[in-house]
């Protein structure tokens, strides 16, 4: 198991080497946000670290590219991350390529919002 400082080291690598679609999401959330949400980007959460997380409502929005097709490791982070509250919004990459706006009604969405 990893330890938390080892898992903010990462999360903070990660955040320096985002790639394009991570990029693309953090600025559409941090410029026109959804619904006022307030996310951070590679949040470390546990033993995990989520893509984009927003505390309060609880919500987790994870990008996804080919590699992570069918991924059971993905179904298990998911799982953890709904046992501790969370609902989790997965795109693929393309979705936020082309339809960030879609993106972020599905964000509202999962929380029951317009």
């Amino acid at each position: 198991m990893t330890d938390a400082l080892t898992l903010r080291r990462y999360a903070r690598e990660m955040r320096k080497s985002s790639t394009e679609f991570e990029r693309m999401a953090w600025s559409y959330l941090r410029r026109k946000g959804v619904g006022g949400l307030k996310f951070r980007r590679q949040a470390v959460i546990g033993r995990y670290i989520a893509d984009f997380a927003c505390f309060n409502p609880m919500v987790i929005l994870e990008l996804d590219g080919s590699q992570h097709a069918g991924s059971a490791y993905d179904a298990e982070r998911d799982a953890w991350f709904r046992s501790q509250g969370f609902k989790v919004v997965r795109v693929w990459n393309n979705e936020v390529a082309t339809n960030m706006d879609g993106v972020a009604q599905a964000i509202l969405a999962v929380l029951g919002r317009r």
